[in-house]
């Protein structure tokens, strides 16, 4: 073999290991061999549900669809069918197991938790998510706002900015068979440009705006939720809706309390204060 076709070689399985091991910047569900595709090639996979947890304590989800979220008028049945099939302790720790069900939130680590089962289901009905949506979620935490969200759309683009809950998620997600779920390990503030437009967006951290790449990233008659916290503190889930005009239409829906977004947002705010 001469040096010049060595060469290649050596190039050519470099590239290969390099998209194998995470990046830099971020963290992907996808193969070394689907990223050297071209994108439009790739089948997106919904959930296998062959993973032993989607047969454990479903008497359990069943009594708290029942009680807590049907309870509190949401009533969307893809909603619902989603809460009752999403192995929610699947997502939480071993010491907060007992309580995987309870309707409260719970810690994941990291200062930061897992969101109480109704405001998961509260916030995917305000989506309104159709078979064919594609989905932004800013804050992926555990990955259970993630896996609800992909058992109705058909693809869910989850960001993360504590490295080690994204690595945790994305390692989570693909065992208990999310191929429609892809995880980055980055900065939400400035949302996943490569795959807009997106039919909705959602975000499980509270910032004192709305983030502008966010809104840009949001298609024409899309959906998003998202707490907003105010100059007195108060947070709101705000839902907008982008008209075919690209006008916003925004309304605080209910008073939340989410752990706070960071990275960018927060030094957007403190120059907004100068």
């Amino acid at each position: 073999m001469d040096s010049k076709n060595g060469s290649i070689r050596f190039a050519c399985i470099l590239f290969i290991v390099i998209f194998m091991v995470m990046s830099v910047n971020g963290l992907v569900i996808v193969s070394a061999a689907e990223k050297i595709k071209d994108p439009n090639e790739i089948k997106i996979l919904p959930p296998d549900h062959n993973h032993p947890a989607f047969t454990e304590r479903i008497e359990e989800r069943a009594n708290m669809v029942k009680r807590q979220i049907q309870g509190r008028d949401v009533n969307d049945p893809n909603v619902l069918a989603a809460m009752r099939l999403v192995p929610r302790h699947a997502f939480i720790r071993a010491d907060g197991q007992a309580a995987a069900y309870s309707d409260c939130p719970l810690p994941i680590g990291h200062d930061q938790t897992i969101s109480q089962p109704y405001i998961v289901a509260f916030m995917t009905e305000a989506l309104k998510l159709a078979p064919n949506d594609k989905v932004l979620e800013i804050g992926t935490g555990s990955g259970y706002q993630a896996a609800v969200c992909a058992e109705i759309a058909k693809e869910v683009y989850t960001i993360e900015i504590v490295r080690e809950l994204a690595k945790s998620a994305a390692v989570k997600l693909k065992e208990l068979g999310y191929h429609n779920v892809f995880v980055w390990a980055g900065d939400g503030y400035f949302g996943w440009p490569e795959k807009a437009l997106f039919d909705a967006i959602i975000g499980t951290a509270a910032a004192g705006h709305i983030p502008q790449p966010l809104i840009d990233q949001l298609k024409p008659g899309g959906r998003m939720i998202l707490p907003v916290e105010n100059r007195l503190g108060f947070q709101y889930l705000v839902l907008i809706t982008k008209d075919e005009k690209g006008y916003l239409h925004k309304k605080n829906v209910m008073p939340v309390r989410f752990v706070p977004m960071t990275g960018e947002v927060e030094k957007s705010e403190t120059e907004s204060k100068k």
